[in-house]
Protein backbone atom coordinates (compact mmCIF):
# COMPACT_ATOMS: atom_id res chain seq x y z
CA UNK A 1 0.00 0.00 0.00
CA UNK A 2 1.42 3.21 -0.50
CA UNK A 3 1.71 5.87 1.69
CA UNK A 4 0.08 9.18 1.94
CA UNK A 5 1.99 12.45 1.24
CA UNK A 6 4.09 13.29 4.49
CA UNK A 7 1.94 15.86 5.88
CA UNK A 8 3.55 15.18 9.13
CA UNK A 9 7.20 16.75 8.19
CA UNK A 10 5.16 19.50 5.81
CA UNK A 11 3.46 20.69 9.02
CA UNK A 12 7.03 20.87 11.42
CA UNK A 13 8.55 22.81 8.61
CA UNK A 14 5.33 25.29 8.26
CA UNK A 15 5.55 25.05 12.90
CA UNK A 16 9.65 25.67 11.96
CA UNK A 17 8.73 29.10 9.98
CA UNK A 18 6.35 30.18 12.72
CA UNK A 19 9.28 30.01 15.63
CA UNK A 20 11.70 31.51 12.98
CA UNK A 21 9.28 34.05 11.72
CA UNK A 22 8.59 35.13 16.11
CA UNK A 23 11.74 35.19 16.46
CA UNK A 24 13.35 32.35 17.81
CA UNK A 25 16.36 30.23 17.30
CA UNK A 26 16.81 26.58 17.21
CA UNK A 27 19.85 25.80 19.52
CA UNK A 28 21.48 22.64 21.16
CA UNK A 29 23.10 22.84 24.78
CA UNK A 30 25.22 20.01 25.88
CA UNK A 31 25.24 19.68 29.22
CA UNK A 32 28.41 17.98 29.87
CA UNK A 33 26.80 14.39 31.47
CA UNK A 34 25.70 12.95 28.42
CA UNK A 35 22.50 15.13 28.36
CA UNK A 36 21.59 17.51 25.77
CA UNK A 37 18.34 20.02 24.89
CA UNK A 38 17.62 21.09 22.07
CA UNK A 39 15.78 24.79 22.72
CA UNK A 40 14.23 27.21 21.08
CA UNK A 41 15.43 31.19 22.37
CA UNK A 42 15.00 34.10 21.26
CA UNK A 43 17.59 35.46 18.31
CA UNK A 44 17.78 38.91 20.52
CA UNK A 45 16.16 39.08 24.03
CA UNK A 46 14.85 42.32 24.78
CA UNK A 47 16.60 43.74 28.43
CA UNK A 48 13.47 45.11 29.45
CA UNK A 49 10.92 41.91 28.44
CA UNK A 50 10.00 39.46 30.93
CA UNK A 51 11.41 35.85 30.29
CA UNK A 52 8.96 32.93 29.48
CA UNK A 53 9.48 28.93 29.30
CA UNK A 54 7.08 26.82 27.39
CA UNK A 55 7.02 23.42 29.01
CA UNK A 56 5.21 20.69 26.49
CA UNK A 57 3.43 17.36 27.27
CA UNK A 58 3.34 14.01 25.81
CA UNK A 59 3.05 12.70 22.45
CA UNK A 60 4.66 15.12 20.44
CA UNK A 61 7.19 17.77 20.64
CA UNK A 62 7.44 21.42 21.96
CA UNK A 63 7.26 22.74 18.38
CA UNK A 64 4.20 21.24 17.78
CA UNK A 65 2.57 22.10 20.72
CA UNK A 66 3.18 25.89 21.22
CA UNK A 67 3.75 27.49 17.54
CA UNK A 68 0.37 29.74 18.17
CA UNK A 69 1.16 30.68 21.58
CA UNK A 70 4.66 31.46 20.80
CA UNK A 71 3.26 33.66 17.91
CA UNK A 72 1.07 35.07 20.35
CA UNK A 73 3.43 35.88 23.25
CA UNK A 74 6.71 36.30 21.69
CA UNK A 75 5.34 39.97 20.88
CA UNK A 76 5.44 40.70 24.46
CA UNK A 77 8.19 38.00 26.27
CA UNK A 78 11.77 36.39 25.59
CA UNK A 79 9.96 33.02 24.99
CA UNK A 80 12.24 29.77 25.53
CA UNK A 81 10.47 26.79 24.42
CA UNK A 82 12.49 23.08 25.28
CA UNK A 83 12.33 19.95 24.01
CA UNK A 84 12.24 17.82 27.39
CA UNK A 85 14.96 14.62 27.43
CA UNK A 86 13.62 12.23 25.18
CA UNK A 87 11.34 14.11 23.23
CA UNK A 88 12.56 15.99 19.54
CA UNK A 89 15.73 16.52 19.68
CA UNK A 90 16.84 16.17 23.49
CA UNK A 91 18.56 12.93 24.70
CA UNK A 92 20.24 11.81 27.98
CA UNK A 93 23.00 8.64 28.73
CA UNK A 94 22.02 9.18 32.24
CA UNK A 95 19.65 6.80 34.17
CA UNK A 96 17.26 9.60 35.68
CA UNK A 97 13.58 9.34 34.69
CA UNK A 98 11.89 11.66 37.02
CA UNK A 99 10.21 15.49 36.45
CA UNK A 100 13.03 16.58 38.80
CA UNK A 101 15.49 15.29 36.71
CA UNK A 102 13.64 17.13 33.64
CA UNK A 103 13.18 20.36 35.84
CA UNK A 104 17.21 20.57 36.55
CA UNK A 105 17.63 20.01 32.56
CA UNK A 106 15.66 23.11 31.54
CA UNK A 107 16.79 25.40 34.42
CA UNK A 108 20.68 24.15 33.26
CA UNK A 109 20.01 25.22 29.79
CA UNK A 110 18.41 28.42 30.83
CA UNK A 111 21.56 29.18 32.64
CA UNK A 112 23.41 28.39 29.67
CA UNK A 113 21.63 31.28 27.94
CA UNK A 114 21.91 33.74 30.82
CA UNK A 115 18.32 33.40 32.18
CA UNK A 116 18.12 34.73 35.57
CA UNK A 117 14.38 34.90 36.03
CA UNK A 118 11.30 33.25 34.05
CA UNK A 119 7.98 32.47 34.46
CA UNK A 120 6.84 28.73 33.41
CA UNK A 121 4.24 27.30 31.59
CA UNK A 122 3.75 23.12 31.44
CA UNK A 123 0.85 21.90 30.36
CA UNK A 124 0.29 17.94 31.25
CA UNK A 125 3.61 16.25 31.78
CA UNK A 126 5.22 19.88 31.44
CA UNK A 127 3.03 20.88 33.95
CA UNK A 128 5.27 18.23 36.06
CA UNK A 129 8.13 19.35 34.97
CA UNK A 130 7.00 23.68 35.08
CA UNK A 131 6.30 22.72 38.70
CA UNK A 132 9.47 20.80 40.07
CA UNK A 133 11.54 24.12 38.66
CA UNK A 134 8.93 26.48 40.81
CA UNK A 135 9.67 24.15 43.86
CA UNK A 136 13.32 23.54 43.21
CA UNK A 137 14.06 26.96 42.16
CA UNK A 138 11.67 29.63 43.95
CA UNK A 139 14.55 32.52 43.05
CA UNK A 140 14.31 31.90 39.56
CA UNK A 141 10.49 31.11 39.41
CA UNK A 142 8.17 33.93 39.14
CA UNK A 143 5.06 32.87 38.11
CA UNK A 144 3.32 29.46 37.65
CA UNK A 145 0.75 27.91 35.02
CA UNK A 146 0.01 24.39 35.40
CA UNK A 147 -2.81 23.05 32.02
CA UNK A 148 -4.28 20.08 32.78
CA UNK A 149 -1.53 18.39 34.86
CA UNK A 150 -2.40 16.61 37.43
CA UNK A 151 0.36 17.42 39.95
CA UNK A 152 -1.22 16.29 43.26
CA UNK A 153 -2.00 12.84 41.56
CA UNK A 154 -1.46 9.54 44.30
CA UNK A 155 -0.34 6.18 43.37
CA UNK A 156 -3.36 4.55 45.20
CA UNK A 157 -5.74 6.95 42.51
CA UNK A 158 -5.52 4.66 39.27
CA UNK A 159 -6.25 1.79 41.47
CA UNK A 160 -8.81 3.14 43.14
CA UNK A 161 -10.38 4.17 39.76
CA UNK A 162 -9.89 8.20 39.06
CA UNK A 163 -8.51 7.26 35.70
CA UNK A 164 -10.70 5.50 32.79
CA UNK A 165 -7.19 3.10 32.49
CA UNK A 166 -6.60 0.82 35.37
CA UNK A 167 -2.79 1.30 35.44
CA UNK A 168 0.24 2.84 34.03
CA UNK A 169 1.43 -0.13 31.25
CA UNK A 170 -2.18 0.74 29.70
CA UNK A 171 -1.83 4.44 29.99
CA UNK A 172 1.79 3.82 27.79
CA UNK A 173 0.24 1.87 25.13
CA UNK A 174 -1.75 5.01 24.60
CA UNK A 175 -0.05 8.24 25.47
CA UNK A 176 2.57 6.83 23.31
CA UNK A 177 1.02 5.23 20.51
CA UNK A 178 2.56 2.95 17.81
CA UNK A 179 -0.36 2.20 15.56
CA UNK A 180 -3.19 3.59 13.93
CA UNK A 181 -6.26 2.31 16.31
CA UNK A 182 -4.02 3.50 19.48
CA UNK A 183 -3.73 6.86 18.17
CA UNK A 184 -7.44 7.26 17.29
CA UNK A 185 -7.62 6.19 21.29
CA UNK A 186 -5.24 8.68 22.52
CA UNK A 187 -7.58 11.74 20.32
CA UNK A 188 -10.52 9.53 22.19
CA UNK A 189 -9.49 10.86 25.19
CA UNK A 190 -7.82 13.88 24.27
CA UNK A 191 -10.55 16.22 22.51
CA UNK A 192 -14.50 16.61 23.70
CA UNK A 193 -14.99 15.99 19.71
CA UNK A 194 -12.15 14.12 18.59
CA UNK A 195 -11.79 14.59 14.68
CA UNK A 196 -13.33 11.83 12.52
CA UNK A 197 -12.35 10.22 9.13
CA UNK A 198 -8.29 10.88 9.35
CA UNK A 199 -7.26 8.44 7.23
CA UNK A 200 -4.65 5.50 8.58
CA UNK A 201 -2.02 6.19 6.29
CA UNK A 202 -1.82 9.88 7.83
CA UNK A 203 -2.06 8.74 11.44
CA UNK A 204 1.34 6.41 10.36
CA UNK A 205 2.76 8.72 8.95
CA UNK A 206 2.43 11.08 11.88
CA UNK A 207 3.38 8.09 14.54
CA UNK A 208 6.31 7.48 12.01
CA UNK A 209 7.43 11.51 12.61
CA UNK A 210 6.76 11.59 16.24
CA UNK A 211 5.97 8.76 18.08
CA UNK A 212 8.84 6.09 17.80
CA UNK A 213 11.83 7.48 18.61
CA UNK A 214 12.87 6.63 22.26
CA UNK A 215 9.69 4.54 23.15
CA UNK A 216 10.61 2.55 25.95
CA UNK A 217 12.37 5.38 27.62
CA UNK A 218 9.12 7.25 27.12
CA UNK A 219 7.02 4.50 29.16
CA UNK A 220 10.26 4.87 31.57
CA UNK A 221 8.93 8.63 32.18
CA UNK A 222 5.22 7.54 32.52
CA UNK A 223 5.91 5.02 35.23
CA UNK A 224 8.36 7.39 37.17
CA UNK A 225 5.48 10.05 37.16
CA UNK A 226 2.80 8.03 40.01
CA UNK A 227 5.85 5.61 41.59
CA UNK A 228 5.38 6.19 45.80
CA UNK A 229 3.67 9.59 44.93
CA UNK A 230 1.37 11.23 47.69
CA UNK A 231 -0.18 14.13 48.31
CA UNK A 232 1.45 14.90 51.60
CA UNK A 233 5.01 14.53 50.18
CA UNK A 234 4.45 17.10 47.20
CA UNK A 235 5.92 20.55 47.89
CA UNK A 236 3.44 23.85 48.17
CA UNK A 237 5.19 26.12 45.76
CA UNK A 238 4.85 29.62 46.98
CA UNK A 239 5.05 31.77 43.22
CA UNK A 240 1.24 33.15 41.87
CA UNK A 241 0.19 30.28 39.85
CA UNK A 242 -2.45 29.79 37.48
CA UNK A 243 -4.53 26.11 37.09
CA UNK A 244 -6.22 26.35 33.85
CA UNK A 245 -8.37 23.03 33.22
CA UNK A 246 -10.89 21.57 30.93
CA UNK A 247 -13.92 20.25 32.32
CA UNK A 248 -14.40 17.46 30.42
CA UNK A 249 -10.35 16.41 30.76
CA UNK A 250 -10.56 12.47 30.20
CA UNK A 251 -6.80 12.25 31.21
CA UNK A 252 -6.22 13.94 33.83
CA UNK A 253 -10.07 14.45 35.57
CA UNK A 254 -10.97 17.78 37.11
CA UNK A 255 -10.88 16.42 40.75
CA UNK A 256 -7.16 16.56 40.11
CA UNK A 257 -7.33 20.39 39.10
CA UNK A 258 -9.42 21.17 42.81
CA UNK A 259 -7.17 18.86 44.36
CA UNK A 260 -4.38 21.58 43.68
CA UNK A 261 -6.09 24.29 44.27
CA UNK A 262 -6.76 22.84 47.65
CA UNK A 263 -2.93 22.07 48.12
CA UNK A 264 -1.91 25.42 47.05
CA UNK A 265 -4.19 27.40 49.00
CA UNK A 266 -4.86 31.66 48.14
CA UNK A 267 -1.77 31.76 46.10
CA UNK A 268 -3.52 29.87 43.42
CA UNK A 269 -6.27 30.92 41.16
CA UNK A 270 -8.42 27.87 38.87
CA UNK A 271 -9.55 28.82 35.83
CA UNK A 272 -12.12 25.90 34.50
CA UNK A 273 -12.37 26.61 30.84
CA UNK A 274 -16.03 25.01 29.53
CA UNK A 275 -16.91 22.68 27.11
CA UNK A 276 -13.02 20.94 26.63
CA UNK A 277 -10.86 18.47 26.97
CA UNK A 278 -7.48 17.83 28.05
CA UNK A 279 -6.35 19.32 24.77
CA UNK A 280 -8.39 22.76 25.40
CA UNK A 281 -5.39 25.26 24.21
CA UNK A 282 -6.77 23.54 20.63
CA UNK A 283 -10.06 23.32 21.96
CA UNK A 284 -10.81 26.61 22.91
CA UNK A 285 -7.94 28.56 21.61
CA UNK A 286 -8.70 32.32 21.92
CA UNK A 287 -9.73 31.61 26.03
CA UNK A 288 -6.81 29.72 26.95
CA UNK A 289 -4.24 32.43 25.49
CA UNK A 290 -6.77 35.05 26.85
CA UNK A 291 -6.05 33.49 29.96
CA UNK A 292 -2.42 33.37 29.57
CA UNK A 293 -1.87 37.07 28.56
CA UNK A 294 -3.89 38.59 31.48
CA UNK A 295 -2.01 36.31 33.81
CA UNK A 296 1.60 36.84 32.51
CA UNK A 297 1.62 40.24 31.36
CA UNK A 298 -0.70 41.96 34.29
Amino acid sequence: MSRCFNLTASVSWCFRSAFTTSGLRSTITDLGDGTTIHCWIPKSPKPGRPNLVLIHGFGINAMWQWWETVRILAPHLNIYVPDLVFFGDSFTTRPERTESFQAQCVKRVLEANSVEKTSVVGISYGGFVAYSMAAQFKEMIEKVVICSSGVCLEEKDMKEGLFPVDNVEEAAEILVPQTPEKMRELMKYTFVKPPRGIPACFLEDFIDEMCTRFVEEKKELLRAIPKDRKLQDIPIITQPTLILWGDKDQIFPIELAHRLKRHLGENAKLVVIEGSGHAFGFEKPKEYHSHLKNFLLS
